[in-house]
């Protein structure tokens, strides 16, 4: 699989559905994807392949027996959902994912290798400027990554 990266701003429409740019449809090997909560209010969108190996590690990890796994597996394996892409190249965004990302009109797509992150415009933005002092507290930690 192509690598998913680019940021994107499509629309919600009325039914819950948003356009997946042609750039990364053509990424993707299948029309299936696992939609899920994320963390930071926004839903995380994977690939089949992608989806299965993740949900493989995190259950690896997790016990029944620890409150924290519980809480991973409730928050994010439980409310995941198989969209399909349909010919217009929308997928439909499950209700219950809309309301928790804050989804109503405007949406960030943002490709991150492997998987991509689905934002409401609003949280995106807050999230950038709530976030730029770790940003740049973790891009001085990569000092030693250069270009050879």
């Amino acid at each position: 699989m192509a690598n998913l990266t680019g940021e994107y701003k499509n629309n919600l429409d009325e039914k819950g559905r948003v356009s997946f740019p042609s750039k990364l449809r053509a990424s993707l090997e299948e029309n299936t994807l696992m939609i899920t909560r994320g963390v930071d209010k926004c839903l995380w969108v994977f690939p089949m392949q992608t989806w299965n190996e993740f949900l493989e590690k995190v259950m690896d990890q997790a016990s029944l027996f620890q409150a924290q796994s519980r809480s991973v597996l409730r928050r994010l394996v439980a409310p995941a959902q198989e969209v399909e892409i349909d010919k217009q190249g929308r997928i439909s965004v499950p209700q219950s994912l809309r309301e928790y990302a804050g989804l109503e009109k405007e949406c960030i797509i943002l490709g991150i290798s492997k998987y991509l992150e689905l934002w409401s415009v609003d949280n995106y933005n807050l999230y950038l400027e709530e976030s730029e002092t770790d940003f740049l507290k973790a891009s001085e930690a990569l000092g030693n990554v250069c270009f050879g």
